[in-house]
């Protein structure tokens, strides 16, 4: 397999945007934040671009100006207020960045610099992970540093940042490109650019290999889903209003729903009264699991058919669940929990501490003995929640937002 960082980092918030975006290819429109951060790394890469000379404060202002994207294509227009208030930051931010990092006074080696890691499984695939990264520059010391430009707001703690799997990625790509460096030799930065701070942090061998193995697991889960078929679930959360697959995720596209359902297909009409009836029922507590059992068995049943996740009510939410249940060989974990001083822990082959115990042993005794279990049920459960989902306003359902 072939893969990038950002690919990575998409599945692990939400496998269903990673189905949509890498293997659907499915194209929606840059948000601004996007574009935003899009335009001010690349006006830094000019900041930094000696070309013989390094550019005035002025010309990169000028340069942002005219490359400034006011034209680019979005899931809504810019309002006037908007992209003053987008241009208006990103100049104050370049401005105070320049003044904090003059580029004559670095060395930089690289901008915008692409490498590939190639790592190995188990089972002797390669997979390769690409990716770029935004500058290097060489230290007085003979060391090297990786900065890394972030446009967010939120910054990370060190102990967040000491466990950064992208910056731990960059590192190796630096030493697959140049194998004399060593991990203590190579500094990592993120430099926030709105807020003027930059973190840093290093790698040690050991985290080197604590981030090629979760590289791989993360890769082989990937590759197992394409293989046996299994869904990338979606993964609801606070990043969900900025993500362009809204429209058709399973997850929200019943708030989406065509007002002229399929002839097989419960109309709109009727949901909403079968999910009025579950919420009143849960909510009241009637003694009436029969027609609980009748309502969960409607619902369940449209969301096979219109192959959603979660079904949307003025009452609350529903949402749908699989839910696995696994045996396990005692043997082999005794085998495998023993020379750890852990097999009494787990003595009376208790699951639950097991799963405790799985959070304190290596990472390849862990993935042994999650080989070991098998599935013995498989079932999907329903979960109510009353809390309040804002509805789209218009949707064109026949042209959706996504191109």
């Amino acid at each position: 397999m072939r893969t990038s960082y950002s690919a990575i980092d998409t599945y692990l918030q939400c496998p269903q945007k990673y189905k949509f975006q890498e293997i659907d290819r499915i194209k929606v429109p840059k948000n601004r934040e996007a574009i935003f951060g899009t335009l001010i790394h690349n006006t830094l890469k000019f900041m930094f671009r000696r070309d013989p000379l390094f550019p005035t404060l002025d010309e990169i202002i000028n340069y942002f100006r005219e490359n400034w994207p006011a034209k680019e294509t979005l899931k809504t227009p810019w309002s006037a207020e908007e992209e003053k208030v987008y241009f208006e930051e990103g100049v104050r931010v370049l401005k105070k960045f320049y003044e904090k990092n003059a580029p004559w006074n670095f060395t930089v080696v690289d901008l915008e610099s692409h490498f590939e890691v190639p790592l190995e499984d188990k089972n002797g695939a390669v997979h390769i992970l690409a990716g770029k990264i935004d500058r290097i520059d060489k230290l007085p010391d003979d060391t090297y540093e990786i900065v890394d430009y972030k446009t967010s707001k939120r910054m990370p703690s060190q102990t967040a940042l000491d466990k950064d799997l992208q910056l731990s990625l960059y590192s190796l790509g630096l030493q697959k490109r140049w194998p004399h460096l060593r991990p203590e030799d190579i500094k990592l930065s993120l430099y926030f650019l709105k807020h003027g701070e930059k973190l840093s942090t290093k790698v040690t061998p050991e985290t080197t290999l604590e981030t090629k193995n979760a590289l791989l697991k993360t890769v082989t889960e990937i590759q197992e889903k394409l293989n046996s078929g299994k869904e990338f679930e979606p993964m609801p959360g606070a990043l969900c209003d900025w993500c362009g697959y809204k429209p058709i995720c399973p997850a929200w596209s019943h708030l989406y729903r065509k007002k002229t359902p399929d002839a097989d297909i419960k109309s709109p009409e009727e949901m909403d009264a079968i999910i009025k009836e579950y919420f009143e029922i849960k909510k009241t507590g009637q003694q009436n699991e029969a027609r609980l059992t009748e309502l969960q068995s409607e619902i369940k049943d449209y969301m096979e058919k219109q192959k959603i996740t979660r079904v949307f009510g003025d009452e609350g939410v529903i949402s749908k669940k699989n839910v696995q249940r696994y045996e396990y060989d005692w043997g082999k974990i005794k085998t495998a929990l023993s020379p750890l001083g852990k097999w009494e822990e787990v003595l009376r082959a208790d699951e639950k501490k097991l799963r405790k115990v799985l959070v304190e042993i290596p990472e390849e005794t862990r993935t042994f003995i999650e080989k070991t279990r098998t599935i013995s049920k498989e079932y999907t459960v329903l979960t109510a929640s009353t809390k309040k989902i804002t509805r789209p306003e218009e949707i064109d359902l026949e042209k959706p937002d996504i191109l």
